[in-house]
């Protein structure tokens, strides 16, 4: 997979919820957002994490190229929809996508995925956070829903317990 990320808004609101956002400019080489989507976060709370990063210009907007119909027809949001409309106009790219059936699509299209999760299991490989635990734990105090077999498993991989 390409250190090349195209965000949609939800893990970046999750990441931001935590205080994480730098992590996706301090793993990836080059991370963007598609205009869709920058305006969905700007559409959300003035004081929000990620509204406040997109305004003070810490991301790229790009514009997306039109879906194809085939794209189309999976009826995702147009954040979902502009991230893989652009990363299988740019195949070197990866998609940062949380919603299942998001990342579906994208798998289906043969777009490389990764979320919010992966993010911090590569922050931890790369010593960049000093506890995946604690960054997995917040986010389920922030409202993101995390079983705890999956956490266990994250937690195994990244060799804490």
């Amino acid at each position: 997979m390409s250190d090349r990320w195209v965000l949609n808004a939800s893990p970046l609101i999750v990441m931001g919820k935590i205080g994480q956002i730098d992590l996706f400019t301090a793993i990836a080489q080059k991370v963007v957002l598609p205009a869709a989507v920058a305006e969905e976060i700007k559409a959300g709370p003035e004081n929000d994490a990620a509204r406040l990063a997109i305004e003070a210009g810490k991301f790229p907007i790009v514009e997306a190229p039109p879906a194809s119909p085939e794209l189309m027809a999976w009826d995702l949001g147009a954040g979902e929809t502009s991230v893989i409309s652009f990363a299988l106009s740019n195949p070197d790219w990866t998609a940062i996508l949380d919603d299942a059936a998001a990342r579906k699509c994208a798998t289906s299209f043969g777009v490389p995925v990764k979320g919010s999760l992966a993010v911090i299991v590569l922050a931890k490989r790369r010593g960049l956070i000093p506890s995946a635990k604690q960054l997995l734990r917040a986010l389920q105090a922030a409202g993101l829903h995390l079983d705890e077999k999956l956490i266990s498993q994250i937690l195994m991989t990244v060799r804490e317990e």
